[in-house]
């Protein structure tokens, strides 16, 4: 299990500051300060005395308020990331020393694997970059003497308690109980709309029994893999392979935020730096959703036997077209700005007004938070209001 509190983003950063032979003063000076410090002050006078400052460059600058609003939401939303993809990694993915955690289930492995056989090293590869992102964001911070983003005591969900994950590990988000909005399938391959203004238009979902009630990505527990048997190939029920079908698009559901949020908040950054970083991780959030679109259009035509969910034919009636064609993986050009542009293939949305309560909205609507506490909501809603309110200096 990944560990995202600030005193572990610390950690690392003495790490990498004392792999460097040269470094051996500043790595004393650090330990002198105290790696227990918490408060902002404190947190940034070890970092100044470990030299850690100047790996931002200008650290005696510092951030202006709503760079490190922007910054700090982006933490947040990729610890929570992180949490998610854990999950997904404990049953389904690999589990090794740079994703720790969990022993597979073979059953939910089976299931996902009928959408892509590299499924398990994709969703591993998924869950470390979450994990680099939101750590490099938060070192950013501290090196900056900003304050970090700690949602540890947020963590008191229980998750899967099927053989294979963590049963004890208390979760930040609730994959048992997903309610997920497939309408980014039809946004990407409309050639004629565009959610954002002036044009506000919305779209279909792919599937719309997924919008009607909530449903797991991950088995609940072991009832969930009955009538499994291994073999070659393997037997999977309907009902494993719907848990199966809804977690490949919910994977998609998940990254598209990200592809859209980077671009949308960078518009409200002051720093050329800053910019950097978020035109330098937002492309990875569009890999990953290009990917997971791709895989989710090989989810078998099924219906659930234990709920009705049904995951139709999207290339059959009353489906079918280019809205909802399985191969079209990569963004129709349509309409951008202004109707009279010509037609272009763009990430969207990128309206920038409301993006960060807009990305939260979206989350809460899923059902990925719920069990959550009301401060929990509290403070994300903050976090989320205070990125939205950056302005970019004239």
């Amino acid at each position: 299990m990944f560990d995202d509190s600030p005193s572990s983003v610390k950690e690392k950063m003495l790490t990498n500051q004392s792999s460097d032979p040269n470094n051996v003063a500043n790595r004393r000076a650090f330990m002198k300060v105290g790696l227990a410090t918490s408060g902002t002050i404190a947190v940034g006078a070890a970092l100044s005395a470990a030299g850690l400052a100047p790996l931002a460059e200008a650290a005696s600058s510092g951030l202006t308020r709503g760079d490190a609003a922007i910054l700090r939401f982006l933490a947040a939303l990729e610890i929570l990331e992180a949490d998610l993809w854990q999950q997904y990694n404990e049953l389904g993915g690999v589990q090794d020393s740079e994703v720790p955690g969990g022993s597979g289930s073979a059953g939910y492995t089976a299931a996902i694997q009928v959408l892509d056989s590299d499924m398990p090293q994709y969703i591993h590869d998924n869950t470390e970059d979450e994990i680099s992102h939101f750590t490099f964001l938060n070192a950013y911070l501290m090196a900056k003497g900003a304050e970090p983003v700690d949602l540890k005591r947020f963590r008191t969900l229980k998750g899967s308690q099927a053989t294979g994950a963590q049963k004890d590990l208390l979760r930040l988000t609730n994959l048992l109980q997903l309610t997920v909005d497939t309408s980014y399938w039809t946004r990407y391959r409309s050639r004629t709309q565009n959610p954002d203004p002036p044009f506000n238009n919305m779209f279909p979902q792919a599937v719309p029994g997924l919008l009607k009630g909530q449903f797991p990505a991950i088995p609940r527990t072991d009832d969930d893999l009955k009538g499994f048997v291994p073999g070659n190939p393997p037997t999977i029920p309907d009902h494993l392979q719907a848990i199966g079908n809804t977690a490949g698009f919910h994977f998609a559901f998940i990254e598209q935020g990200g592809n859209s949020l980077y671009p949308a908040l960078a518009q409200r950054v002051s720093s050329p730096e800053v910019l950097r970083i978020l035109l330098s991780i937002g492309p990875t959030e569009t890999m990953h959703f290009q990917t997971w679109q791709d895989k989710a259009g090989n989810a078998p035509p099924l219906t659930d036997p234990t709920n009705g969910l049904i995951f139709p034919d999207l290339n059959a009636p009353p489906f079918g077209g280019e809205d909802f064609q399985t191969n079209l993986i990569m963004p129709e050009p349509t309409v951008f700005l202004n109707a009279k542009f010509p037609k272009v293939s763009i990430i969207r949305p990128t309206e920038t007004r409301g993006a960060a309560m807009g990305a939260l909205k979206a989350l809460t609507d899923d059902g990925l938070f719920t069990g959550q506490s009301k401060e929990f909501f509290t403070v994300l809603s903050k976090l989320a209001r205070a990125a939205d309110a950056a302005e970019r200096p004239d």
